[in-house]
């Protein structure tokens, strides 16, 4: 038995200690009227510990119909469904004997999956093209139960396969490199292991165009021309980065699935598709290097993946440490440096509000039996990982070096989930230099601080090379703060240039400094349509900000215009928040826009903006 399976995983209720899995495979209908899907699923495990009962992890919107052995003649089992969580439940099946370790098992389960957390159905207003209904499902966290029984932890990793039989006019998508159709049923195979929350299924009006040697763009028809011209030739470059620092690509196939408006999430890491927000549709390729973060879970999270939810740190600080290596590959120091700058600032802004040393501060995070994972989620897993990871590169002195433990890091636990205690143990072995000098000890950057005290990083990694691009776009907002305005000096400064980050870092300025003296918002518009008009949907939320801290009526339709065209959680909350605290004329914007568009949001997202309405949280 491996160790990692030994790490307690408290949100699992599966007995994934006691067996292997082997081949999960899926047989399914998708049927679009009853918003269900219906089939079988079959699990070909290998026992690791003596055992007489098989516990997966399951949902009470999932419906088991019955539980049967493979073989002929087949047997049924009996089983039962028992509370675990508000999050989940367990399907209990007891076996016609004990099984010994090295035993074989072949379990089939005929079920129906329901409308639930992790099996989205949307209505045909809620996609871009209003025509037909859309499917998709959202494993990550821990809701990949509410799909198909399952050991629900990152901790267990296998191959499958799948059948998914479509309504005519409908094309399924799953998280698979080897994909085929007969007639009306889609035929997928995945070889490589991936943990449970990795697979992945869309259903929907959706067609696809080629954008480079290993990658296609999917979207809804009325999309598709858009998503084509913005990554036509991009990913290919992006890729070929990825893998000169980080090593082979070893999933065949990246592809990106641009969902409904309404999806809440910025991208989502499927293995083989990343499915990601029709924002970044920006027109003008200005919001294409924000696909690196996912291309970089190919390495760090898909491939090497945290063996439980409260090591989640392991996923994201190394993938925004691995994003950020490709980004400076691509653009330079100084543009990952601004990047990083405004990574920082969130962080500021999480531990500001939830306080320092709050519990969920840590980089591995306790999370108590009965929480949901998701729960937990906030900045620090990815900025202070970042940190974390820099400062193990900062230890090594020099880049190539820490490139290459990286590439060996890779090789070393690829198609394994591990803890941070088995990725620092390899990092000390890897530098044995380090090891005897006891980096790991240093007083106030002992690694056990760093993994288990809450607060602000203790090592900030250098963003010095930024200032070339910050300092200009820093005395600029002073300017446009200032009365009466020096217009001569204002139009010394050409920001056609500007990358998105280093607008995105000016606006943020500018709305610190908020408001403005009387009339300066209105002149800042007009002179900077580049700004005021964006397509680009970081720019429109940075605006839509500084429009409702300034109280600038005339410009309140673009904040309407945002909300009605996407549903991103993490665009639709900040504004909801600012026109809460605003004045009674942006609560009485924020009540008529959200009557008018909740019905296009995300159920998550829909409570959480009815919590900011009701009593300004959330």
């Amino acid at each position: 038995m491996t160790g990692v399976r030994m790490v307690e995983d408290v949100a699992t209720a599966s007995s994934y200690r006691d067996f292997q899995v082997e081949h999960m495979h899926l047989d399914l209908q998708v049927d679009v009227e009853a918003r269900k899907l219906r089939g079988l699923e079959r699990l070909k495990l290998r026992v690791l510990r003596e055992t007489r009962e098989l516990r997966l992890d399951s949902h009470p919107t999932l419906q088991v119909f019955s539980v049967r052995t493979a073989g002929t003649p087949q047997e049924d089992l009996p089983w039962e469904n028992k509370p675990f969580t508000r999050y989940g439940s367990c399907l209990v099946v007891r076996l016609p004997e004990l099984l010994s370790p090295g035993a074989q098992l072949v379990v089939t389960i005929e079920y129906e999956a329901n409308e639930s957390p992790g099996v989205c159905w949307l209505e045909p207003h809620q996609t871009a093209g209003k025509k037909k209904p859309y499917m998709y499902t959202q494993g990550q966290a821990v809701l990949n139960r509410c799909f198909f029984p399952c050991f629900d932890t990152p901790a267990v990793k296998s191959v499958y396969s799948a059948n998914i039989k479509v309504p005519e006019g409908f094309t399924a998508i799953m998280s698979a490199n080897n994909w085929d159709r007969q007639g009306d049923t889609f035929i997928f195979n995945m070889t490589q292991p991936i943990p449970s929350y990795l697979v992945a299924l869309v259903v929907g009006d959706i067609v696809s165009a080629e954008v480079g040697p290993r990658s296609r763009v999917w979207a809804e028809p009325c999309l598709i021309e858009a998503a084509k011209k913005e990554y036509d030739g991009v990913i290919e470059e992006f890729l070929s980065v990825g893998e000169k620092l980080f090593g082979p690509y070893v999933w065949d196939r990246y592809d990106v699935l641009f969902m409904p408006p309404s999806f809440p999430f910025g991208g989502m890491e499927n293995p083989c598709i990343t499915f990601v927000t029709p924002c970044l549709l920006a027109g003008d390729r200005s919001l294409a290097d924000v696909i690196i973060h996912e291309i970089s879970h190919s390495w760090f999270g898909n491939l090497v993946t945290n063996a439980n939810w409260g090591e989640f740190w392991l996923n994201e600080g190394f993938t925004m440490y691995a994003q950020r290596r490709i980004t400076t590959e691509l653009y330079g120091s100084a543009y990952t440096c601004l990047e990083a700058a405004a990574g920082r600032a969130l962080l500021r802004q999480h531990m500001d509000a939830s306080g320092e040393n709050h519990p969920l501060n840590k980089l591995r995070v306790k999370i108590e039996p009965g929480v949901d994972p998701d729960d937990t989620y906030n900045e620090t897993p990815y900025e202070k990982g970042y940190c974390f990871v820099s400062y193990l590169a900062h230890l090594t002195g020099d880049q190539a070096t820490f490139d290459s433990f990286l590439r060996a890091y890779v090789d070393k636990f690829k198609f394994q989930s591990i803890t941070a205690e088995q990725a620092l143990e390899f990092y000390l072995d890897y530098f044995p230099e380090l090891q005897a000098c006891g980096v790991d000890k240093r007083a106030g950057l002992e690694f056990d601080r760093w993994l288990n005290t809450p607060g602000w990083p203790p090592f900030l990694p250098d963003l010095s090379p930024g200032d070339a691009l910050m300092k200009p776009a820093e005395e600029l907002s002073a300017l446009w703060a200032s009365t009466p305005l020096d217009m001569e000096t204002i139009e010394k400064v050409d920001i056609t240039q500007w990358k998105t980050y280093q607008l995105v870092y000016f606006l943020d300025r500018v709305l610190e400094r908020s408001p403005l003296p009387s009339g300066n918002i209105e002149i800042l518009g007009k002179y900077y349509p580049k700004i005021s008009e964006a397509t680009n949907a970081e720019l429109r939320l940075r605006w839509g900000q500084i429009v409702l801290k300034n109280d600038h009526q005339p410009h309140f339709h673009k904040v309407r215009e945002f909300l009605h065209s996407q549903g991103k959680q993490k665009y639709t909350l900040p504004l909801y928040r600012a026109m809460q605290a605003g004045s009674e004329a942006t609560r009485a914007l924020a009540r008529e826009t959200f009557s008018q568009t909740s019905h296009q949001l995300h159920f998550n997202v829909q409570n959480y903006v009815k919590k900011i309405l009701g009593n300004g949280q959330g």
